[in-house]
């Protein structure tokens, strides 16, 4: 049973990641305080994807005249990492243009409080 937590400890870590985003996003009322949790969140789906798609003893899917072609065993699979990279580039724009609205939110409603911000608006 120990040797199956520390065999998994990468996914462990990252539940811990998930939770603390989730807890971010749902129980905080500053909007700033969301945003972190959103990309905490975000990190850690990211960190899921790529550790499950790696392989121990694999290799990049480049030609080598060392490994035999017929074992596809040998070679990682590139596509979940591009696509991570991906949302990598995503979220940073995400994370922008959340940024920007934050701003415009405060220059408004001098106030970045969902309740407060609530009452305003009204």
């Amino acid at each position: 049973m120990l040797d199956f937590f520390l065999g998994h400890y990468a996914y462990w870590f990252i539940l811990a990641l998930l939770t603390i985003g989730l807890y971010g996003m749902i129980a905080k009322k500053n909007l700033v305080k969301k945003l972190v949790g959103m990309t905490i969140l975000q990190s850690s789906i990211i960190l899921f994807w790529v550790s499950s798609s790696s392989k121990w003893n694999a290799t990049v899917p480049v030609i080598d005249p060392n490994i035999p072609d017929a074992v596809a065993a040998n070679y990682i699979n590139p596509l979940p990492h591009t696509l991570m990279l991906t949302a990598i580039v995503v979220g940073v724009a995400t994370l922008g243009v959340a940024i920007a609205l934050l701003i415009i939110i405060y220059r408004d409603y001098q106030t970045l409080d969902e309740n407060v911000l609530i009452d305003r608006m009204k």
